[in-house]
């Protein structure tokens, strides 16, 4: 488990499939997370799923269930690993709407930043999104995460065509921020 302030990165049991389903049969959750045309899901079809992800390796991976205030709020992962240039891409759903834009999924972010640069030894980790998801890009650069490229009027959304947005972050990058965070630790005047 990963632990942050306010958030914990779990393994996802069982026992969050029922919200799972919920969040991923939200129409805003879908939308925000580019997931259009949103498509139904039904529980028994994510039960299935997860119960053929679990049969087939012999751990559950860096897939994480994020918990806040003792409850299943979302999910997040790295995926796509390439081993040869070290680099995976980053995904993130808070699902409960009644935390969304209090800054979870900046700290989720830069848990599985920090997981993926320390414990995968990864070089670069990078993700795609709509670029009508203003709160997303603003949370994704404040972690760090620059642009890389943007594919125009690429994604249908809504009834509009927006952009697809292409973010990454360096594991220079991430420690140099790591360290400029340890220096400004240093020097704050103890109360």
């Amino acid at each position: 488990m990963l632990y942050g302030e306010r958030v914990t990165l779990r393994a996802l049991t069982t026992d969050d499939l029922e919200l799972l389903c919920q969040f991923n049969n939200d129409l805003d959750v879908e939308l925000a997370g580019g997931g259009d045309p949103p498509l139904p899901q039904s529980l028994s079809r994510l039960q299935a799923t997860f119960q053929g992800k679990l049969s087939q390796e012999d751990r559950d991976g860096p897939e994480f269930a994020i918990e806040a205030d003792n409850q299943f709020i979302g999910h997040c992962a790295l995926f796509h690993f390439d081993q040869v240039a070290r680099t995976c891409e980053l995904g993130i759903t808070i699902g409960d709407k009644n935390y969304w834009g209090h800054h979870y999924g900046r700290e989720v972010v830069r848990l599985l930043l920090d997981y993926g640069f320390r414990f995968h030894n990864l070089h670069r980790i990078f993700l795609s999104v709509n670029g009508n998801n203003e709160r997303a890009l603003h949370a994704y650069r404040a972690c760090g995460f620059v642009e890389e490229g943007r594919l125009r009027s690429h994604v249908w959304n809504d009834n509009g065509y927006v952009d697809l947005v292409f973010m990454g972050i360096l594991r220079k990058e991430w420690a140099g921020r790591q360290q400029g965070k340890a220096e400004q630790t240093k020097t704050r005047p103890v109360r």
